[in-house]
């Protein structure tokens, strides 16, 4: 079944909820529909339009929120589903600095790469393969990646979560798998990993 974007009184984004709980929120006048989904749902008696977007009636304080956890999710989400070497569809998680050579689990040292290019690159450090990453990894941020980072994704979300942060990747809300099925884009990126001394080659 679909999910629900749940905003704030504030329209701050707070979370996703299954269409059920949403429905009830809305029938029970704590939270208006914003978007509609498209989708009906119906009882013995009545058909309603399940929403896609609600905002509460009233404005929840939401406790302190520490650092995006580091999910495979959140970390596809931020590097787009590509590998970040090449730029091919993503498979697996790759540590930069080798973890079994100090390298920590941690958003600064974590990115998405496809299977060759984790197989080639091994334990080695990038430096040892003259390879080179675009730009450094880092850890997301912005109130959207409550919802960015769970990759539930709805390209109706988009203007309710553009203000708040991950810019870059609603893009991939237009196109909901990354995975290298037919027909997916491909985003502008390098056919394989850059070797120091050739000059870059972008593909279209």
């Amino acid at each position: 079944m679909p999910h629900v974007l749940v905003l704030n009184a504030s329209y701050e984004p707070l979370g996703v909820v299954s269409m059920r709980r949403a429905l009830i929120l809305v029938l029970n006048h704590k939270a208006v529909s914003l978007e509609d989904s498209g989708v009906t749902m119906h009882s013995a008696t009545s058909a309603v339009t399940a929403p896609s977007v609600v905002r509460l009636t009233r404005f929840v304080r939401v406790p302190f929120c520490g650092p995006v956890p580091l999910t495979r999710r959140a970390l596809f989400a931020r590097d787009h589903g590509r590998c970040v070497y090449c730029g091919a569809a993503a498979t697996s998680v790759d540590h930069v600095i080798p973890r079994s050579r100090g390298g920590q689990h941690r958003w600064d040292n974590v990115v998405a790469a496809c299977r060759r290019c984790n197989h080639v690159k091994a334990d080695r450090h990038l430096t040892e393969l003259g390879w080179r990453m675009k730009r450094p990894p880092a850890p997301p941020s912005g109130l959207a990646w409550r919802i960015i980072g769970t990759g539930i994704k709805d390209p109706r979300w988009r203007p309710y979560l553009e203000p708040y942060g991950g810019t870059d990747q609603f893009r991939d809300f237009e196109h909901h798998d990354h995975t290298g099925e037919a027909g997916a884009p491909v985003p502008l990126g390098r056919s394989r990993p850059v070797h120091r001394g050739e000059p870059e080659t972008l593909t279209a």
